[in-house]
């Protein structure tokens, strides 16, 4: 199973379906725990993910990493990936294309792990991943679609440039694992929104 994970990781890495090609310093697959409980997505790589070729290596991935360790989660335990897996120049929001181009990729994590919970972090993997918008009005709530159960949170950037949201990445957190253990335990979760494919 870790070689199709690492199957993926290779074509992401010499991936050239999307003119971010050109201006990437590395591609940047998903990372961490092929068999986890949840996935976690994000937008784009930022700099330092660019640089290092690694999702959530900069500023916000230390803000989740804390996140998670608060609610004694290591970030060996999860899967951590990108709608798109190559920097947008200036950490412009990827363009549709952009993501079109790397649309394979998740589903093909997403099929491979088999997450209980894909935890979505910020307007863009919410709108890729489910055609939503505004994640402040629907953080914290959990989403069925097509038997896959999601879990809406803020991207641990926004809480670089608003310490007040620090508080509420964490409770959504803490509430994502609560969640899973209710999974684990067979106990049914509530569903605040149902999307049919």
């Amino acid at each position: 199973m870790n070689n199709t994970i690492e199957k993926i990781k290779q074509q992401v890495i010499n991936c050239k379906k999307c003119k971010l090609s050109e201006t990437r310093t590395n591609a940047v697959p998903g990372k961490g725990n092929f068999k986890a409980d949840v996935i976690l997505i994000g937008e784009a790589p930022g700099r330092n993910e660019d640089k290092n070729g690694e999702p959530f290596v900069g500023a916000a991935g230390k803000r989740l990493e804390e996140a998670l360790k608060k609610t004694g989660i290591e970030r060996k335990d999860v899967y951590i990936t990108n709608v798109v897996k190559c920097r947008p120049p200036s950490n412009r929001v990827p363009i549709d294309e952009e993501r079109k181009a790397c649309q394979d990729y998740i589903k093909n994590e997403i099929k491979i792990i088999q997450p209980k919970i894909i935890c979505i972090l910020g307007n863009t993997a919410f709108n890729s991943m489910l055609g939503g918008g505004e994640i402040t009005k629907f953080r914290g709530k959990t989403v069925r679609k097509n038997n896959q159960i999601y879990f809406l949170t803020i991207h641990p950037a926004a809480t670089i440039y608003n310490q007040k949201l620090i508080q509420i990445l964490d409770e959504d957190i803490e509430r994502l694992f609560s969640l899973v253990d209710n999974l684990k335990k067979s106990l049914e979760v509530s569903i605040d929104i149902e999307i049919s494919s």
